[in-house]
């Protein structure tokens, strides 16, 4: 239960992101710039953070012997992940990226066979559990996706596809390169340091094509990089690696992103002026907590057998 509770705190602070990301496109501000600034203040408060503690030189050894891992999986993890979802709000509210995002659910489950050295199997029953999800997901969505174009429906899928996939892949890379040689924070400096020659090229383009930022675009980054960034990501990656071994209860950990749907609309309703959802949305919204309930049911079944056939073996 305490990862599933880690879990939703995470999400509840990543779904900033969503809420001012839109708030920043409706504005008139760069994509590019919402997604390179946020990592651009995150590195000077991580480094902060880690220095605290003066655990800064083992993470720039630990980059240093394995460099080329390090850039790819958090490209992967940071930039892949991050870009394509600041790149959505171009095209639709963030409730309703935040919900495409959730895609990353199922996604997290089927990636199992190809990244776990050990313990190849699938969990069948998260990934039964996230339909449910996925279901509410979705009906979250219909109200506002019949009122877009289907060019701007397939801006706002695709680029959350890659961003899906990359979100889990990259995190559980990164778990096992650095397995318990970093913290969570360590890893998390590590990540942002590895990833940041994405994040100047993209900040680049955004000059190149856009100009500078505004000082309420920076703003709203710092808030971000801060919430989302930081406290969000640190969480979530703190219940990830509470569970790292057991693959039901990872797949129940990465379900809780699904709070993020709930949490950036009601952000959007109260900060942004939404009005309230339809009767489909709300519905949807019961199916996405029901199906966090039952991750959570799951996991916790799952850790008293498993600690029922443990007691048996030892008598």
């Amino acid at each position: 239960m305490r990862p599933i509770i880690i879990g939703t705190l995470g999400a509840l602070f990543f779904s900033a992101a969503f809420i001012f990301n839109r708030s920043m496109e409706l504005e008139g501000g760069s994509w590019a710039w919402s997604a390179s600034l946020r990592f651009f203040f995150m590195l000077p408060m991580l480094i902060l953070i880690v220095g605290y503690k003066k655990n800064v030189k083992p993470v720039l050894l630990h980059i240093k012997k394995r460099p080329l891992q390090w850039i790819i999986w958090s490209t992967v993890g940071f930039g892949l992940f991050y870009a394509p979802i600041a790149f959505g709000t171009v095209y639709a509210p963030g409730w309703l990226v935040a919900a495409t995002f959730q895609l990353n659910i199922i996604a997290g489950s089927l990636l199992v066979p190809f990244i776990n050295k050990e313990n190849r199997h699938i969990p069948m029953q998260s990934i039964f559990i996230s339909i449910i999800i996925l279901i509410g997901v979705f009906m979250m969505q219909i109200e506002h996706a019949n009122k877009v174009s289907f060019i701007a429906v397939i801006w706002t899928v695709i680029p959350l596809l890659v961003s899906s996939v990359s979100y889990p892949l990259g995190n559980r890379k990164m778990m096992q390169l650095v397995n318990t040689d970093l913290n969570t924070f360590q890893r998390i400096l590590g990540m942002t340091i590895a990833s940041m020659p994405f994040w100047i090229v993209l900040g680049i383009y955004a000059l190149v094509t856009h100009g500078p930022p505004s000082t309420g675009q920076m703003t709203q980054t710092f808030i971000v990089a801060l919430s989302s960034g930081v406290i969000g990501t640190v969480l979530f990656f703190y219940a990830t690696e509470l569970v790292r071994h057991d693959n039901h209860k990872l797949a129940g950990v990465e379900a809780t992103s699904s709070g993020e749907v709930v949490f950036a609309l009601l952000g959007e309703m109260i900060l942004l002026g939404m009005l309230l959802p339809s009767w489909t949305s709300i519905i949807g919204m019961t199916f996405v907590i029901v199906g966090i309930i039952l991750h959570s049911m799951l996991s916790t079944l799952l850790d008293y057998r498993r600690k029922v056939l443990y007691n048996k073996m030892a008598k």
